[in-house]
């Protein structure tokens, strides 16, 4: 057999589009070896079709699905551990729907968290670069015209062109720190450490810590809907999901309610207990776990709390904008009033 390929990790949507199609294929009776080939001769990208080529290659010589997918390595473990319950438990057609479903609601996660943290970061630069041409070009012309009048600026005015004048002659300087911060931006957006670092950082900001939270507790519900639809109890359910968690106290969250499971409490209470859930989607649960619907009630649970999430970073989003608007307004016309105030001071002395 050739050697492991060297592909790049799938993202949330490509993931999410596999699982779905495979599904399709799965249902209608078709083996995953023969759903692979099909999926490969339907492709028309090439990194895609060296990717089922790659699956297909190791299916046909035998191996379970499972395994081709981790031999690929383009697979999170995830959707390898639960593959691997779809297959012993006889409904991996049904996991893989599942998974499809998870993979949209992550996709959908990562671009909610891009727009809230995007869009300031925008407007940010905006800002900057908006300042520095006012500062750099704009006010060296009024300066000009003052002079020839006689006059001098007035003192926030002469301030900020100082601060131009020194902008200028070290402009490597600034070259030198708009490079780094690109280098930055590019880590903490395009590699997995920096991504990690970078959400770190927004749970410990205040005003996106809760969102965070959410976003965290929203992943916990969409993973467990999952596993309990594939047919796994709740304590083996919980194991698979904490490998999930993206930081450690949602995963000591997780381990706490393990122990409250073992120590019998229902799993209704032990989510309350650990803080996993407020006391609201508890009882929901509980509802669920009465009727033996616990699956559908974690699903619309996990629903709710996407949609709470979506309106949190959409009223963070909304609070932002004009913000930061009338931030700008306010450094603009402030920078422009110190010059054309004086201007018309002396114009109207003229006249």
């Amino acid at each position: 057999m050739s050697s492991k390929p060297n592909f790049g990790k799938l993202s949330s949507s490509d993931i999410s589009n596999f699982c779905r199609q495979m599904a399709l294929l799965l249902k209608a009776g078709i083996a995953p070896a023969d759903g692979i080939d099909i999926l490969a001769a339907d492709t028309k990208d090439a990194s895609a079709k060296k990717i089922y080529s790659s699956i297909a290659q190791v299916l046909h010589s035998g191996e379970k699905f499972h395994v081709a997918l981790e031999m690929s390595e383009v697979f999170p473990d995830y959707v390898i551990h639960m593959v691997i319950i779809g297959e012993e438990s006889g409904n991996i057609d049904t996991v893989m729907e599942s998974l499809a479903d998870y993979y949209d609601r992550e996709e959908n996660i990562e671009s909610n968290i891009k727009s809230a943290v995007s869009y300031p970061l925008i407007m940010v630069f905006m800002m900057m670069i908006v300042v520095l041409i006012l500062i750099v070009k704009v006010l060296p012309i009024f300066q000009q015209v003052f002079e020839q009048l006689g006059t001098s600026m007035s003192g926030f005015a002469q301030s900020l062109l100082d601060m131009g004048s020194v902008m200028s002659r070290y402009s490597i300087v600034f070259v030198v720190i708009l490079f780094i911060i690109a280098l930055l931006f590019l880590y903490f957006s395009g590699t997995g450490i920096g991504k990690a670092r970078f959400k770190a950082l927004l749970r410990s900001f205040g005003p996106t810590k809760r969102l965070m939270q959410d976003i965290d507790t929203e992943r916990f519900a969409s993973g467990m809907v999952l596993t309990l639809s594939s047919g796994m109890d709740t304590y083996e359910g919980l194991t698979l999901v904490k490998k999930l968690a993206s930081n450690d106290d949602m995963k000591d969250k997780i381990e706490n309610c393990k122990n409250l499971l073992l120590d019998g409490d229902s799993f209704p209470e032990a989510l309350e207990k650990s803080n996993l859930f407020n006391s609201f989607y508890s009882q929901m649960i509980s509802v669920g776990f009465k009727s033996g619907s616990m699956d559908q009630a974690m699903k619309q649970v996990s629903e709710r709390i996407e949609k709470s999430t979506e309106k949190r970073i959409y009223s963070l989003i909304s609070i932002l904008e004009p913000t930061l608007v009338i931030i700008l307004s306010i450094i603009v016309g402030m920078i422009l009033l110190s010059v054309i105030l004086p201007l018309m001071g002396i114009m109207s002395t003229i006249g």
